[in-house]
């Protein structure tokens, strides 16, 4: 059912509301499967008024993935000024990634599932902010490995397997059983510095016997 749009006079409402409708419909839809005059639907908003804001439904995709990364790198860098602490960074990064997408279902969906949609330049500007956000969060990986919390791990490898297990939360998480940003943090922090095995069964993991001191 659409939602009724904001006041024509509140045009920075108006685009919000287009871009959050945008995202829950290419959620459920998928980018392909959704039309401007679907998009028009669920928000109430005439054609003409889409095409006000909007040259064409890419560069609807590219404002909601645009607006995610750089909110999230935003909020992380104001987070990461007054902590010095690697571990901590750490954690900051996690959560901060995280609390957002729990919080964003949607947006995390259409993030994940359509990062392929866009065309030039919309995907080359897209990919200049994620590889700014890489950069970060190897500058916190960084830090970690100078205090020997990772020892040994290749840092792209490090870095990009967090990710993965950041990123894949959507496909799983159930807000009525799973837990919330702050319990999921301390679970993937503690799996990404520490493995989820047992030192005598590191061999399951290695092929290696784990060192035992004897």
């Amino acid at each position: 059912m659409p939602v009724n749009p904001p006041s024509p006079r509140d045009s920075e409402a108006k685009l919000h509301h287009i871009l959050l409708c945008a995202t829950q419909t290419f959620a459920e839809q998928g980018f392909e499967g959704t039309s401007m005059r679907d998009i028009s639907r669920a928000t109430g908003v005439s054609l003409s008024g889409l095409y006000y804001y909007f040259a064409s439904k890419q560069k609807l995709l590219y404002l909601i993935q645009y607006n995610a990364f750089t909110f999230i790198m935003e909020r992380l860098q104001s987070r990461l000024q007054a902590v010095n602490d690697p571990a901590v960074r750490l954690r900051a990064l996690v959560h901060n990634h995280i609390d957002y997408f729990l919080s964003h279902p949607s947006e995390m969906k259409v993030l994940a599932h359509e990062e392929e949609a866009l065309d030039p330049p919309f995907r080359e500007e897209l990919a200049a902010i994620k590889r700014r956000y890489y950069a970060l969060a190897r500058e916190v990986f960084d830090g970690v490995a100078v205090e020997g919390l990772a020892p040994g791990i290749q840092p792209r490898v490090a870095v990009l397997s967090l990710f993965g297990m950041m990123n894949w939360v959507y496909k799983w998480h159930n807000p009525e059983i799973d837990p919330g940003a702050e319990e999921l943090t301390n679970v993937i922090v503690g799996i990404f510095l520490n493995g989820v095995l047992e030192e005598k069964a590191t061999l399951l993991a290695t092929g290696s016997p784990a060192r035992t001191g004897d």
